[in-house]
């Protein structure tokens, strides 16, 4: 594992330069500076602006649980935020304070989120420290009939810490930059991301994620044993690891919780609803709850039985991001139309999308997601043409043949059909 781990880290890390030779400068000294000397009233903003993400996060999880069923599910939602929180320096005066609102609050600024956001990734990521547990990376690829401006390209590489690199759309290599890109961030987790773009597709903004991280306290391999998983379908076999230690725990009348940490911070809250019903309990899920649950959960001896697990996602995003109020996904409006290219083209957000995974065994965890904005111009209408046969017109009626093409077997003119 550390073997090819290394090899993933440096295959990522030659194509991070190969990346960084195309693209404008990636300078991030202005975002350390906010995040080292933000004054108090901007940490109270951006500690809203943090939280904001957090809701947004449970109001998304609630729109895309509708269509679980049966399967097992994950996504990552600040893989779709933080994309989000850049955009809003695109979009035009009439949606961003919209925009805001569903990705912090209303009376937040674009600095703010701007500097929220810098700040989260500086945390997450310790500055980018290679001992991070957390990888994120940021890009943004752009026809090559478009350019990029420049206010947005700062803000973007500055605050967001991202790339940015012109590519041909139409030429399907676009393809293979793309899924490369998001195969090098995620350590060859994430494969395959995307097989085509739309012919409209003219800008497209990506972020990865890649986290994996050990257990505080590891599960002993010994004490895994096979056991019975009563799922919706039915009873499956499952490889269950198994725990008795002090751990934090919360009960209530809706579930039980408690609190797997990992070695250098963070941890994972298991959840089980005493109803059964996890679809309907995700559905509800609120960022208050999630607060409450943190807050109320006391240190007990645990006996934990949980079931090794790995899961692979694909989401697409659009319905679930209108319903909750992302105003991009409007052609007729193109709302980001000024804010994205120095040219005049109408741009809208076509389509998102997420593909994600997830495998948690006795040592720790390992995740990643890719997830991707695909930035449409409007096209011109599609010519077309009338042909109205309501006077007198011929017809000719053939047949394919191998020496004569089309022989014609009949033809005529109908001066007036018959009733």
């Amino acid at each position: 594992m550390k073997i090819k781990k290394a090899i993933l880290f440096l295959g990522s890390l030659l194509f991070a330069i190969f990346m960084s030779g195309c693209n404008a400068m990636n300078n991030d000294s202005a975002a350390i500076e906010i995040i080292l000397e933000a004054p108090e009233e901007q940490i109270q903003e951006m500690t809203a602006t943090a939280r904001g993400a957090n809701e947004f996060a449970f109001r998304l999880s609630a729109a895309l649980a509708q269509n679980i069923g049966n399967e097992s599910f994950v996504f990552s939602p600040y893989s779709v935020w933080l994309p989000l929180a850049a955009l809003v320096n695109a979009t035009d005066d009439a949606n961003r304070e919209v925009l805001i609102e569903v990705l912090a609050e209303s009376g937040i600024s674009e600095a703010d989120i701007n500097r929220a956001a810098s700040r989260m990734l500086y945390n997450l990521t310790r500055a980018n420290q290679e001992s991070s547990p957390l990888k994120i990376a940021n890009a943004i690829f752009v026809d090559d009939s478009l350019t990029l401006r420049r206010d947005f390209a700062d803000i973007f590489m500055s605050y967001y810490i991202g790339t940015a690199r012109n590519v041909d759309f139409s030429d399907p290599e676009t393809v293979d930059i793309v899924n490369q890109w998001a195969y090098a961030q995620t350590y060859g987790l994430i494969t395959d991301l995307v097989d085509r773009f739309d012919p409209f597709t003219v800008i497209a903004i990506l972020n990865a994620i890649y986290f994996y991280d050990s257990w505080a306290n590891e599960f002993s391999p010994s004490l895994t044993a096979e056991g019975l998983f009563f799922s919706p379908r039915g009873e499956v076999s499952a490889y269950f690891m198994s725990s008795v230690r002090t751990k934090l725990y919360f009960e209530d009348d809706i579930i039980q919780a408690t609190r797997l940490g990992f070695s250098q911070g963070g941890g994972m809250f298991i959840i089980l609803p005493k109803s059964g019903d996890v679809v309907g309990f995700l559905s509800d899920m609120t960022l208050e709850y999630f607060e409450y649950i943190q807050y109320h959960s006391r240190p007990e001896t645990v006996q934990l039985l949980l079931p090794k697990f790995s899961i692979e996602n694909g989401h697409e995003l659009k319905r679930a991001l209108i319903e909750i109020g992302v105003p991009l996904f409007c052609a007729i409006t193109a709302p980001l139309t000024h804010g994205l290219v120095y040219e005049d083209n109408p741009l809208w957000v076509s389509s998102a999308m997420q593909k994600v995974m997830i495998d948690v065994n006795e040592q720790g965890t390992m995740a990643a997601a890719v997830t991707m904005f695909f930035i449409e111009e409007i096209g011109p209408p599609p010519t077309s043409f009338e042909i109205i046969c309501n006077k007198p017109f011929v017809f000719i009626l053939y047949q394919d043949t191998f020496d004569g093409g089309a022989q014609v077997l009949f033809i005529g003119v109908v001066n007036e059909p018959s009733s």
